[in-house]
């Protein structure tokens, strides 16, 4: 592990830049200096900054009279493109002309700046957020392969330590993925945790706004600033924001965990499989009291998001559907959103009905367990040119098989982490998901910190982003 600036995590940086180690200019240029190196390969940014620069120099000089505001005071981060910003374009992935978003900070852009977070620029992500590949960006532990998606940019990006974090948006999965097939942290908080308002979008029962980061610690320094009342999100919470850092170091001995074994440890890759079950022994380890259950209504989880997604994603290019602008979408977003208006009132209802049902055992299975502990992932990161992948005997789209294990935690609402927990035999990375109850993020990032804690996943580099 080198200890070059851009290596480090937030809580570091932001140790340093406190003391006066460290300048936010000098750590920006870092980053840009690691951009221009490395991305051309990459392509995890849609653009940059101008301004970033003068925003350190700001930081600087803000940090040298008064203080840092906080701990991301002059830290550079990097945004989905579905975030509308004031200084930046937004796309969120499409190459449609004809179609335009505001110019100005969405809730969370302006929770950042107010923290005094400098933005590096905007990154790339599937078209409109609905798929797994992200093209033309490619996965740093391997540029054949895919990094996910959609926040494909935000995992790329943080994992080759172009930005120490990074905003994603989360659907059926869409921070969780990425994080898992690039190797990094992403957390998707309870529904309403952290407004949305200012991001394009998706399904919005579904839709999750969150962090990606290379540690646990740094996704709740980046919850801690995103979470809140937003008075533009009619969804978002006005709950009380607990302190996120406080029980990170408490143990978890005598707490419970659930592993729910059927549909998250069926058709799962073996290397994937027996990394997971390590860190499960890990926690009994602790001294966690680990049971198996079940959660029968899963086996509905599929038809019922789809119907649910395509529906809502249809209502909401309703005008570039009637106005003819869908024929300029990817082709694969293309057909998801046409197909979307094949979903009748009672296939939304009935959807919503299954929904209700997975929702009443999730919960019922967190009555008697803090956490949830599974796979993220069946696998690891894909071919640019594979379609289909062998799991457990059988054939199965990437598609399918890449949001089977996250989608149920969109449809549930219930708060759930990515984290790393090894490398399969290719040296892809293998990734372990928490889950926990609705606001519970205090217990689920006290979970996830306790296993990276105990283990150096994270601070791994993949070989495209390590020194020369």
């Amino acid at each position: 592990m080198t200890d070059a600036i851009w290596a480090l995590p937030i809580t570091e940086l932001a140790r340093r830049i406190a003391a006066r180690e460290l300048s936010s200019v000098a750590l920006v240029g870092a980053y840009l200096d690691r951009i221009g190196l490395l991305d051309g390969d990459l392509q995890s940014f849609v653009c940059l900054s101008s301004t970033a620069l003068d925003a350190a120099r700001a930081a600087d000089e803000e940090i040298g009279r008064t203080g840092p505001r906080g701990p991301l005071h002059g830290i550079p981060i990097g945004i989905k493109d579905n975030y509308t910003t004031a200084d930046l374009p937004t796309r969120a992935g499409t190459s449609v002309e004809a179609l335009t978003f505001p110019r100005q900070d969405s809730h969370c852009v302006a929770k950042l700046r107010a923290a005094g977070a400098v933005i590096l620029g905007k990154l790339r992500m599937h078209e409109f957020a609905w798929g797994m590949v992200t093209p033309p960006t490619r996965n740093p532990w391997d540029l054949a392969r895919v990094p996910g998606g959609s926040s494909g940019g935000s995992g790329a990006a943080v994992a080759a330590r172009l930005c120490p974090a990074a905003l994603g948006s989360d659907t059926g999965g869409s921070i969780r993925i990425p994080a898992a097939l690039c190797g990094v942290v992403g957390l998707k908080p309870t529904y309403g945790r952290i407004g949305r308002s200012g991001i394009v979008p998706h399904s919005w029962s579904l839709d999750h706004a969150g962090p990606l980061t290379l540690t646990v610690a740094d996704a709740a320094l980046l919850l801690q600033v995103l979470a809140g009342p937003d008075p533009a999100d009619p969804a978002a919470t006005a709950a009380p924001v607990p302190d996120y850092t406080a029980a990170l170091g408490e143990p978890v001995r005598g707490l419970r965990v659930a592993v729910i074994r059927n549909h998250f440890f069926e058709a799962v890759d073996a290397d994937v499989a027996a990394a997971v079950e390590e860190a499960i022994r890990f926690f009994a380890g602790q001294g966690c009291t680990v049971r198996d259950v079940t959660v029968p209504a899963l086996r509905y989880g599929l038809g019922a998001i789809y119907a649910i997604e395509l529906a809502s994603s249809t209502a909401y290019h309703d005008r570039s559907l009637a106005q003819g602008h869908v024929a300029g979408f990817a082709a694969d977003v293309r057909d998801l959103v046409e197909m979307g208006r094949l979903v009748t009132g009672p296939d939304y209802l009935r959807a919503e009905q299954a929904r209700g049902l997975i929702m009443a055992e999730m919960a019922a299975a967190l009555d008697d367990a803090d956490v949830i502990v599974t796979p993220t992932s069946p696998l690891t990161a894909w071919r640019t040119d594979e379609a289909t992948v062998a799991l457990a005997g059988r054939q199965e789209s990437v598609l399918a098989a890449s949001w089977r294990l996250t989608y149920p935690f969109n449809l549930t609402g219930l708060p759930a982490i990515a984290l790393p927990c090894g490398f399969d035999r290719r040296g892809l990375p293998i990734s372990l998901q928490i889950a926990a109850r609705p606001f519970a993020e205090d217990m689920l990032l006290r979970f996830a910190n306790q296993y990276e804690q105990a283990h150096d996943w994270w601070r791994h580099i993949p070989p495209l982003a390590s020194e020369p």
